[in-house]
């Protein structure tokens, strides 16, 4: 039996079987869980919602976050689980790093940089060498640079409702059990917020909505950028070209591509998490400042307790929301990448693996090493 981790005093809600805390006050299906995991990797979902909906004028007032570092908690409660961990991550190649030099013939070397898209002020200030590869870059490279205009967002998004939006008399409570719609109506009402009035979102976006932390919210109605954007503005102010590797649209058509049940599963169980969430985006952050994005999936799979079914949902996710979309970019980095001189910016989680970014540009015949 594995040991559990000690969080907040105040925290109510149970982490997940692994962080059984206070088990006699709340008590859920850990299958609920289930696909948690992957609803916080799809990371560009903040992005887009920062482009679409957060960023605007609010009330300066400071954001301050609580989460904690469950994986930082297992040098002291699981020492033992936390070296399982980092094996299984060495074992991913070139998951050690977030920058990437990137070179091929006589062409101006690129650089290949794993962002994440959030706001908090740690992850937006740039390593040195990674604020030394952008100030040189002639051509600064983000996932999408639809998310810098609002008007071809909303024209996304008219083009294709469905990627969002129930059809017809279609609503999300058609796809809940009783249980299922109970525990959504609940955390919904404690976020001020009713079933109804969300009926008609694809699940994937209310998980979107409901999975920030409120000091993310609160930094991005404050106007703040997340990391992509952030650099892709001072990139334009700085007279630098902008280029985007996906559409918008084709974002949205890769999540809207999961099976309806996971989507359900991954609603249900972030709703269910609570305060908990805070957590789970406070150990990405902190696996990120250090660079180890091979830790993600090993260091979530662990603490979630993914297994049998899971894991192949887990592994479908991937496939869909990260490794499809990593032969797409890079594809269309390869022109960029001819060029040279290009800072190519992308979700950290896109760097690694043998289905990496890393590994898919060596085997176009681009000499790729560690830039930092």
């Amino acid at each position: 039996m594995k040991k559990p981790i000690q969080g907040r005093e105040q925290t109510i809600l149970p982490f997940s079987r692994y962080i059984a805390l206070r088990m006699n006050q709340f008590h859920f299906r850990s299958s609920q869980l289930r696909w948690l995991a992957a609803a916080i990797l799809a990371s560009f979902l903040s992005f887009f919602f920062w482009g679409l909906f957060l960023a605007g004028k609010a009330r300066a007032e400071e954001a301050v976050c609580q989460g904690i570092d469950l994986v930082a908690e297992l040098a002291e409660q699981d020492p033992v689980l936390l070296q399982r961990i980092k094996a299984e991550a060495a074992s991913i190649p070139n998951g050690d790093r977030l920058l990437w030099r990137v070179e091929k013939g006589s062409s101006k070397p690129s650089y290949l940089f794993g962002t994440m898209h959030v706001t908090d002020p740690r992850v937006t200030e740039l390593p040195r060498s990674a604020k030394d590869a952008f100030t040189a870059a002639e051509t600064v490279v983000i996932e999408t640079t639809d998310i810098l205009d609002k008007q071809a967002m909303m024209a996304a998004m008219a083009a294709k409702p469905e990627l969002m939006m129930f059809p017809g008399k279609e609503t999300l409570a058609d796809h809940l059990s009783a249980e299922e719609s109970q525990i959504v109506e609940k955390a919904l009402q404690e976020r001020g917020m009713s079933l109804q009035s969300v009926a008609k979102m694809k699940p994937w976006i209310l998980i979107s909505l409901v999975s920030l932390p409120e000091c993310e919210i609160k930094r991005q109605q404050q106007g703040t950028p997340v990391l992509d954007a952030k650099l892709a503005m001072e990139a334009k102010a700085a007279g630098k070209q902008i280029a985007g590797l996906e559409t918008v649209e084709e974002q949205l058509s890769a999540m809207a591509s999961l099976p309806m049940e996971l989507h359900i599963q991954g609603l249900v169980g972030t709703l269910a998490l609570g305060d908990r969430m805070d957590d789970l985006i406070e150990t990405m952050i902190s696996l990120y400042l250090a660079g180890e994005p091979g830790m993600f999936r090993p260091a979530l799979s662990e603490l979630l307790e993914l297994e049998g079914r899971e894991e192949a949902d887990y592994a479908e996710f991937e496939k869909r929301m990260v490794e499809m979309r990593n032969h797409v970019m890079a594809e269309r980095a390869e022109p960029l990448l001819e060029k040279g001189g290009a800072f190519i910016a992308v979700g950290a989680m896109h760097i690694p693996g043998e289905t990496g970014l890393v590994s898919l540009l060596r085997q176009a015949g681009y000499r790729v090493t560690p830039a930092d």
